[in-house]
């Protein structure tokens, strides 16, 4: 990896050595004392040289809308308390700059997923339905077939937001036929959960391809005199057209609401961890991907948190993500599986625009003190909470990392650390932070990061190398240079002052763009040609 310390010059990232992609066991660069102490520790009565070479499990907890604010370890004003979540900053590593893909949904999960941006794709700006192709190509490697390529058992319970292919049409649906184009496609051995986001249709509790109580009412949103926003809950109707002719909105199984989102989700991980133990062969590993809809409109959180915390609803339902993250950390460390255990904790984007009224009413900011929030191109779109802990594999736990880090970058991570080398076409995007686990005095500088804003009229790029932020320019605003280090709420415009970093960041994005890959390797084809989002780069740039 030394290769990459050539990239940190003014000739740009066409400087840049090639990076191996070949990966090297982390465990080979602990001292050989301190693995020695973390085998007798960890594995009191078992086998030794067997322990050594077991691969962790993954559990992969994604949340929805969750700002860096609202996780009290991050924040020391903030009016609820997370337990939970603090116990994996205590227990692991915190990184105070860890990014989301994208500042909304679907392509924030592409990248998550395939350690691949998702504006490299068809999908250029806003977000999927629940019912559409899925965004991920068959045959792109994802976090799920990596890890069942290595023999892990691999699941996802929650949130997909993807793209699916629902039976029929929504005039003539035939809920006696099977999903398709779903995980089950994608790598994964099991699902359960939704399609979308609940403020689109269609909502049912799928597990596998099929919904044991299909979605055959319909729906609109309803109101919630508890929050700003909307509740799905019955009663719903029998009929798509309403006494008006008008449509009665979403599709929808009469058994569902939207309040027990959250405690569904936790039952089914837990039980299929358990199932996993159960039916496994001997210390076969799982990987769960845990994605939830909070704290994602509707904000509805169950009765028993009303009145919890300081920030209203949206500080219980806050509350109540960190109690069910909570079981699943309770189940862990009753099955035996918490020290082999990587758990991830993050957020696909910043908070919700409801921000600016959390913090006139309660005082509390679900931005961290950040720029702006979900949808923006500034750091309170992306910069989100990020929580590892391992306690089998990180070396002084309870750190707090500010290198920069992505959601893209979880897949080379692993890859890294299982001793994987990713193909040529994979993970294109994606930068293994293996080594700040494992090696705290490691210095290990990062490839440039890209951020994208996802709102009505600002589709800006971003690009982050260092403490330097380069805002791109489009056709109503100027370039924007920020330093992070001087500079955390994104102030002082810099690109005036330093025209040679605003040079040398667009040529970086420019060539990050166009080689469709950040990571050095031969260049790989964007899904599309030129797209107009991309205002500093002519149609006829080589």
């Amino acid at each position: 990896m030394l290769g990459i310390l050539d990239h940190f010059t003014t000739s740009g990232i066409g400087s840049c050595a090639p990076r191996r992609r070949e990966r090297r066991s982390r465990w080979a660069l602990l001292p050989g004392l301190m693995l020695a102490a973390l085998v007798v520790s960890l594995w009191m009565g078992a086998d030794a040289s067997a322990a050594s070479d077991a691969p962790p499990n993954v559990v992969l907890i994604y949340v929805d809308d969750c700002g860096y604010g609202d996780v009290s370890a991050l924040n020391p004003e903030a009016k609820f308390n997370t337990p939970n979540l603090d116990r994996l900053a205590r227990g692991g590593v915190a990184f105070t700059r860890g990014y989301s893909p994208d500042s909304v949904c679907t392509p924030s999960r592409y990248g998550l997923l395939t350690g691949r941006y998702a504006w490299r794709t068809h999908l250029k700006r806003g977000v999927f339905g629940a019912e559409a192709p899925c965004l991920i190509a068959d045959g792109r490697m994802t976090l799920a077939s990596l890890l069942k390529s290595q023999g892990y058992r691999t699941a996802i319970v929650g949130k997909w937001h993807l793209g699916m292919d629902f039976p029929g049409t929504p005039e003539n649906r035939d809920w006696s036929q099977p999903v398709r184009d779903m995980p089950l496609d994608k790598g994964f051995d099991y699902f359960y959960g939704i399609p979308a986001s609940l403020n689109f249709g269609i909502l049912a509790w799928f597990e596998g391809r099929h919904a044991a109580v299909p979605p055959t009412q319909y729906t609109g949103k309803k109101p919630n005199p508890r929050y700003v926003d909307y509740r799905i809950r019955p009663p719903y109707h029998e009929s798509r057209l309403n006494e008006r002719g008008k449509s009665n909105g979403f599709e929808v199984a009469p058994d569902f609401i939207d309040n027990q989102c959250l405690t569904r989700f936790t039952d089914k991980a837990i039980e299929w961890m358990k199932s996993h133990a159960a039916q496994s062969e001997a210390d076969q590993p799982f990987f769960l991907y845990l994605p939830y809809t909070s704290p994602h409109y509707p904000v509805c959180p169950l009765p028993r948190f009303h009145g919890e915390g300081d920030a209203g609803a949206y500080g219980e339902f806050m509350i109540e993500t960190d109690h069910h993250v909570g079981r699943v950390l309770k189940y862990l460390q009753q099955a035996g599986l918490e020290e082999n255990t990587i758990v991830i904790f993050t957020s696909d984007n910043g908070p919700e625009r409801s921000w600016e009224g959390r913090i006139k009413r309660y005082g509390h900011d679900s931005r961290g003190g950040l720029r702006e929030g979900k949808r923006s191109v500034y750091e309170g779109g992306h910069r989100v909470p990020l929580l590892v802990r391992w306690p089998a594999g990180i070396v002084d736990p309870g750190r707090r990392s500010d290198r920069v880090v992505g959601q893209v970058d979880v897949l080379a991570t692993l890859a890294d650390l299982l001793d994987v080398s990713l193909p040529a076409d994979a993970g294109e995007d994606s930068q293994s932070f293996a080594a700040v686990l494992t090696e705290p005095a490691a210095v290990e500088p990062r490839l440039p990061l890209v951020t994208h804003g996802n709102g009505r009229r600002d589709y800006r790029y971003a690009i982050i190398d260092g403490d330097w932020k380069l805002v791109m320019r489009d056709a109503r605003h100027e370039d924007e240079l920020y330093n992070w280090s001087k500079d955390r709420q994104e102030q002082n415009n810099l690109a005036a002052a330093h025209p040679e970093v605003v040079q040398r960041l667009t040529r970086e994005l420019t060539e990050i763009v166009l080689q469709g890959r950040t990571t050095p390797g031969p260049p790989q084809s964007n899904d599309t040609g030129h797209w107009e989002d991309l205002t500093w780069i002519t149609k006829e740039t080589p």
